[in-house]
């Protein structure tokens, strides 16, 4: 028989919610997606490029056009003078990125800091790796580093630690102040840094991201992964990016070049196209994001779920303690979906060992303003 690599690991929970919902008639708001399309002249410029016969392979690296947007971005945003050719690699995928970074740096017995609750290809990653996990969670309700445990669950083995800034599910935020921390914490130690930041720009009431990018001394031991698929509105087309230091790059691109080798060309081309074309598109984002998050809060003010407005991402988390509190939050989500026909996310999945008392659900607003009013109408009859 199979000894399975990864014996905990099942179906996830994003697709478990998505086919109750389809199973249901539910509106979807639990996997991250939006329900709507991506803006015009980028799909056009794919089927330009489709038709222009751009479909063999792209460099391994990634398509120079594209690096080189990429790298002209990160110096406008952050300051950080990336080289094109050297720092910045395509792939298909922010999943696909975190998991080379960390078959890149996890040798068999090393560990890896999460900070719970965090996203669930992180560990499964570092288990392949022959590595192991140490979860220390987040302090509540506002999902803050607890610096003293975070410090203590540091080893003599520790080789990586997780962050992951706007935060998923939570939306929270790291401050400039709290990477400065974090750079003091690591400064002597052989530890390096995977920042999972695919939500960038989905920052609010006019907060500033603060990226590892723009931090001289962490970025010298980081990967900094990033998402075209949540800022372009095509999560379906797995396109992503990594940034990181020459050394740390050439040895994600040894593991890269033997998982996928390379993105797909045409998108790669035709994103390449709409950022020269169309930069106000990233720094319009947060604003068209929080509309929405705005609209969908606005309308659940008179609900029985409490809140508070996300900081950052597409998801706003609601906690369900007056509705039902005899409910953990895996079976409140089947609930909502079952009998009030709007699916959600439960926060505990993201979690080694959630909080005994934890009544949170997680709910997507990348969503047409029609489906939030709808989903908000059936949620405030709860």
């Amino acid at each position: 028989m199979l000894a399975s690599k990864l014996p905990k690991v099942g179906t996830t929970i994003f697709t478990r919610m998505s086919q109750l919902a389809a199973e249901t008639g539910a509106l979807n708001l639990s996997q991250g997606f939006p329900d709507f399309d991506s803006p015009a002249p980028l799909r056009e410029a794919v089927a330009r490029h489709i038709a222009a016969g751009h479909n063999q392979y792209a460099p391994m690296s990634g398509l120079p056009a594209l690096r080189q947007q990429v790298a002209a971005k990160v110096l406008a945003l952050y300051g950080r003078a990336a080289d094109a050719d050297s720092e910045v690699t395509i792939v298909p995928g922010a999943t696909e990125a975190i998991f080379c970074a960390v078959q890149a740096l996890i040798h068999p017995g090393d560990e890896a800091i999460v900070l719970d609750p965090c996203y669930d290809s992180y560990e499964p990653s570092v288990e392949l790796a022959g590595g192991r996990c140490v979860h220390v969670p987040l302090a509540l309700p506002d999902f803050a580093v607890d610096w003293q445990r975070l410090a203590d669950a540091i080893t003599p083995r520790t080789r990586l630690i997780f962050i992951n800034s706007p935060h998923n599910p939570s939306g929270a935020l790291l401050s400039r102040a709290d990477l400065d921390r974090l750079a003091a914490l690591i400064r002597d130690r052989d530890i390096h840094l995977i920042s999972d930041e695919v939500y960038e720009h989905l920052v609010f009431d006019g907060v500033q991201h603060a990226s590892v990018l723009a931090h001289d001394e962490l970025y010298q031991r980081a990967f900094v992964v990033s998402s075209f698929g949540k800022t372009y509105h095509v999560t379906g087309w797995k396109t992503g990016y990594v940034v990181a230091p020459p050394a740390l790059t050439a040895e994600l691109r040894k593991i890269h070049q033997y998982v996928t080798f390379c993105g797909v060309t045409p998108l790669q081309c035709a994103l390449a196209d709409f950022m020269v074309e169309h930069p106000e598109h990233i720094t319009q984002l947060p604003g068209f994001y929080q509309a929405k998050r705005d609209l969908f809060c606005d309308l659940l003010v008179g609900s029985r779920f409490r809140f508070t407005r996300a900081a950052g991402t597409y998801f706003q988390l609601v906690d369900y303690s007056a509705i039902r509190p005899d409910l953990d939050d895996v079976a409140m989500a089947e609930w909502l979906t079952r009998e009030h026909g709007v699916a959600a996310i439960p926060v505990s999945v993201f979690y080694q060992d959630a909080p005994q008392d934890l009544r949170l659900v997680r709910f997507c607003f990348a969503k047409r303003e029609d489906t939030l009013r709808q989903a908000a109408e059936k949620l405030c009859a709860v």
